[in-house]
């Protein structure tokens, strides 16, 4: 027979999501069970931001010096793959959750390790890592926080290939002679070239071009970054098969009959929803993306909570943290009836960041930032708009390398006169981005922005000649 127990609010799921949600709510005095069937800490604890950042920042390091006179002479020309590896290790607490878990105890969280799933309205079944099974019922919510899963291609041979998922990348022990990457989005930039500056031969394979979603000038200075550094980059090229051979490799085939032969094979063309398995239909829900308001509560459902990538509006840890947040205190402030309905944009219960202002980093060498919307989106969204541009040629850029290529762009709303979007590329730019998210958040007008002033010589100083060629 299942244990019972009555809480305020279940979470499911414990990576930085579930772990912010539980946080809030508990802060607000509400009883709080967070549920996690692996690690607590989550995806970008132990295989996804902190060990793919851990296994990029040696290269750039390593690059940075050798790209100032003085320093190059200096310095090795190649990493040392194991140490680099070890270093990463550390990142994840060599895939220990001790500390996660004992944050989780201090905070005042009972911590259920387990798998969860609805069996009903505020009814949560966990089948424990034991063997024991618990049965939750939550007076005031259920938080889905869940993450999110890869989406394999319909590729024949895929399923029957063993073959490298991010999660295996990033936790890899040893580096391949020969990597073949499929997919050319942030993560599989970003593991392409870490792999290469370990030592690898890597193609990078890509039915579309890299990184589609940036701006094409961004994303042609990356390419260069992945070229300089081995990668041998198939774009606008289909797959048509996959399989291994008989001496243990990989091949893909591609359209036009070229094959590529590797030892390893990652596989990063996406990310869906974790909703498979959560029991959704007992509340007369479907395993797809939910309908919900902008504190995360799902349409129809009052009690009910999706944030992170399980709500499928923004995929990247720090806006789901944001998320979180903001639904942790919606939870309490309906829970004490302070809040009812939707809430207004921009108050604190609110996710309207994640329409406006979503910052993202690609976190290769150039680094791409951006926030808030490209030209394209916002003209679809029906503002009259203004795009200014140009190359990062500053002194601050000059002093940072000796040939610093990058470039940045601004998206202005021309009846509002504010900032709505903004891209920089090259070496070490994700440090300006704040700045960016800043102006638009806070619906700074050109004029007023005229008057930051930034510091001389840094490579901020690339928002003085942007706001020169809007004209001011």
């Amino acid at each position: 027979m299942s244990e019972q127990k009555i809480v305020d609010v279940i979470v499911i799921g414990a990576g930085a999501v579930g772990e912010n949600v539980a946080d809030r709510a508990a802060q607000g005095g509400l009883s709080v069970v967070l549920v996690e069937a692996e690690l607590v800490g989550g995806e970008c604890s132990y295989w996804a931001c902190m060990p793919s950042k851990a296994l990029l920042r040696p290269g750039t390091a390593l690059l940075a010096a050798q790209s100032v006179a003085g320093a190059r002479e200096a310095v090795t020309r190649t990493l040392d793959a194991a140490a680099v590896l070890k270093r990463r290790n550390s990142f994840t607490s060599n895939w220990q959750d001790d500390s996660q878990a004992k944050w989780v105890a201090d905070a005042g969280i009972e911590l259920v390790r387990g798998h969860a799933w609805l069996t009903g309205p505020r009814e949560v079944e966990v089948a424990e890592t034991g063997g024991s099974s618990v049965h939750l019922q939550a007076t005031h919510a259920v938080v889905l926080a869940t993450g999110s899963m890869p989406t394999l291609p319909p590729l024949p041979g895929l399923e029957d290939t063993a073959h490298w998922g991010t999660r295996e990348a990033t936790s890899a022990q040893s580096v391949p002679d020969r990597l073949a990457v499929l997919g050319g989005g942030v993560a599989g930039a970003e593991l392409a070239q870490a792999f290469a500056r370990l030592g690898s031969t890597v193609t990078l394979v890509a039915r579309g071009d890299l990184l589609s979603m940036y701006p094409e000038e961004a994303r042609r200075l990356v390419a260069a970054g992945l070229r300089a550094d081995g990668v041998d980059l198939r774009l606008n090229t289909g797959t048509t098969s996959v399989s291994r051979n008989d001496d243990g490799d990989v091949e893909l085939v591609l359209e036009g009959g070229y094959t590529v032969v590797a030892d390893e094979l990652l596989v990063s063309t996406g990310r869906h929803p974790a909703l498979e398995g959560l029991g959704l239909e007992s509340v007369g829900l479907e395993p797809k993306k939910l309908p919900t308001d902008d504190s995360g509560q799902v349409q129809g459902h009052e009690w009910l909570y999706t944030v992170g990538d399980a709500g499928g509006r923004v995929m990247l840890t720090h806006q789901g943290k944001y998320e979180a947040r903001a639904t942790g205190d919606a939870i309490v402030a309906r829970a004490n009836g302070d809040l009812q309905g939707n809430p207004a944009p921009w108050s604190k219960y609110a996710h309207t960041s994640d329409e406006r202002a979503v910052p993202n980093v690609v976190f290769t060498d150039p680094e791409v930032a951006m926030v808030g919307l490209t030209v394209e989106k916002a003209q679809k969204a029906g503002m009259s708009v203004r795009e200014v541009s140009l190359p990062i040629a500053v002194a601050g850029s000059s002093l940072y390398a000796d040939d610093y290529k990058g470039w940045a762009q601004l998206v202005i709303n021309e009846e509002s006169r504010t900032v709505v979007g903004a891209t920089f590329a090259g070496p070490d730019v994700a440090e300006m981005l704040h700045a960016a998210t800043i102006a638009i958040v806070g619906e700074v007008p050109m004029e007023r922005l005229w008057h930051a002033v930034p510091s001389y010589p840094t490579v901020s100083e690339v928002w003085l000649r942007l706001l020169e060629k809007y004209g001011l």
